[in-house]
């Protein structure tokens, strides 16, 4: 089984900068039986424990189908040589010409009404401006394409959930279900709040963030937020002012710096804490 240290497809949000962090503050979990990846997103994080712990059971809740994408590498690189060839003498890196995106635009058409299937993500980050992510037809459509498809083929990648269990539904449901278990810990990493959540399937609200705090509650976690959703200093200020538990209190806070660009940029932030 390779170890990867970045999922294999392009995914919004994943933790590949975390991942030395994670893997040292996994240390602290060797004896837990069970990790319950509750938004498992690219499943960078199950993977990563399944690789520490080969013996561990690591739930992943595949919500945004990631493991389709994975079984459509193949379909996917075949589009991707498509575009090749028909942006063979668009300028790399600018806009592509109304012509080429027609060309593009009939390719995938073709392609979808052949297979029935479109890594709209995938090809997005060939095709959209940096972080800029399609998952329609219709939204590929209206945004301006421009030449920066991918030089070389995505590789097969079918061992990159071996051996985790794969399921999809609500995450309360899932907590539920697995929250009496001795030694359970749960991977906690929602869409951010005030971030880009284009690729996800499901809209959140505010509501929702702090609805997902309640899983944390006497219970052993990985927690992912950034400096931009002031979740920390909301909770903070709950405990201070309203007498309310933090569900952060005693956990341990690792942050790194991301960049979206060269003057944009914010803090990602892992909380852990074993119960």
């Amino acid at each position: 089984m390779k170890n990867y240290i970045q999922s294999p497809l392009p995914f919004q949000g994943q933790k590949r900068r975390f991942l030395s962090e994670f893997k040292a503050a996994l240390n602290g979990f060797k004896s837990a039986p069970l990790f319950v990846d509750l938004f498992g997103g690219s499943g960078l994080l199950s993977h990563t424990v399944k690789q520490l712990y080969p013996n561990a059971t690591v739930i992943y809740n595949d919500f945004d189908d990631y493991h389709l994408r994975l079984a459509n590498i193949e379909r996917t690189n075949v589009l991707l040589a498509q575009f090749r060839i028909i942006l063979a003498d668009e300028l790399p890196d600018k806009v592509i010409s109304k012509e080429g995106k027609a060309a593009i635009l009939k390719a995938i058409q073709a392609e979808e009404k052949q297979t029935g299937y479109i890594d709209y993500i995938t090809i997005s980050s060939s095709l959209l401006f940096s972080m800029n992510y399609a998952t329609t037809y219709d939204d590929m459509a209206k945004q301006t394409m421009y030449n920066c498809v991918r030089k070389n083929d995505y590789e097969d990648a079918r061992d990159y959930l071996q051996g985790v269990e794969i399921v999809k539904q609500d995450y309360r449901e899932l907590f539920e279900r697995y929250k009496h278990i001795d030694g359970v810990v749960f991977l906690v990493d929602p869409p951010y709040l005030s971030t880009d959540c284009t690729t996800y399937s499901s809209y959140w609200r505010l509501g929702n963030y702090l609805d997902v705090l309640t899983v944390l509650k006497g219970t052993s976690y990985f927690y992912f937020t950034s400096n931009k959703s002031s979740i920390l200093e909301f909770t903070d200020w709950v405990e201070r002012n309203l007498g309310a538990e933090n569900p952060f209190k005693g956990a341990v806070k690792k942050e790194v710096a991301a960049r979206m660009n060269h003057n944009a940029g914010y803090t990602d932030i892992m909380l852990y804490k074993k119960n």
